[in-house]
């Protein structure tokens, strides 16, 4: 009676080894504690950008009998701007579908695409600071554009940093392929470059486009 019960011991174990194979690899537990890590990022993200706004509402209309915005922004520049943003989501998105297909090549060519338009982005950012700059709106020339520069330049911050995980990461799909810790990292950076397209359409919406308007 003994032989058959250690049998019919042996064959369960083996069943729930078979039944969850990732029980001892760790993938599981790594994926979800990622996912959920990545979402707290991108909420305390959202804290200091709601932060932001909070001040810029408070101060974006103390000029200092300085220039108010309708002085000092170019919405035709800001609206060619905003679509290199939008541009490089749509093209992110292409990338994520060529991921899907396990493209390799087409993976690495839309991320780059991607990156020439958050580059072009920061570069009409730049342009538009050092345009304010010398025609004397600084800093520390208004409460206005202290909190506009903060709150513009902590934006433009996060694309930088964005762009140097994005080239990064083709690096790594040009190194290791299309891997599960690659496609992981892909999904990352598209909910966070994605989260910069939405809070740059409430920047250009509240600070440029109502500041010049309304």
């Amino acid at each position: 009676m003994t032989a058959p019960t250690v049998g019919a011991a042996a064959g369960q174990r083996e069943y729930f080894v078979k039944e969850d194979p990732h029980a001892h690899d760790g993938h599981g537990h790594t994926n979800n504690t990622t996912g959920i890590g990545f979402w707290i990022y991108l909420m305390s993200d959202c804290l200091i950008f709601a932060i932001l706004f909070a001040v810029f509402a408070v101060l974006g209309r103390s000029y200092a009998a300085g220039p108010a915005p309708a002085d000092l922004f170019d919405l035709r520049l800001i609206l060619v701007n905003t679509f290199m943003l939008l541009f490089s989501s749509i093209t992110f998105g292409f990338a994520m579908l060529q991921s899907y297909k396990n493209n390799v090549r087409g993976t690495i060519l839309w991320l780059l695409v991607t990156a020439l338009f958050g580059l072009a982005f920061l570069a009409i950012e730049i342009y538009e600071f050092r345009h304010l700059i010398h025609l004397g709106a600084t800093p520390q020339r208004s409460a206005f554009l202290s909190s506009f520069f903060t709150l513009v330049g902590t934006h433009g911050l996060h694309v930088t940093f964005g762009l140097i995980w994005l080239i990064v990461l083709v690096f790594q799909i040009r190194k290791h392929k299309l891997i599960e810790a690659n496609h992981r990292r892909l999904m990352c950076l598209s909910m966070f470059w994605h989260f910069l397209d939405v809070i740059w359409i409430v920047v250009f919406s509240y600070v440029y486009l109502i500041g010049v308007v309304g």
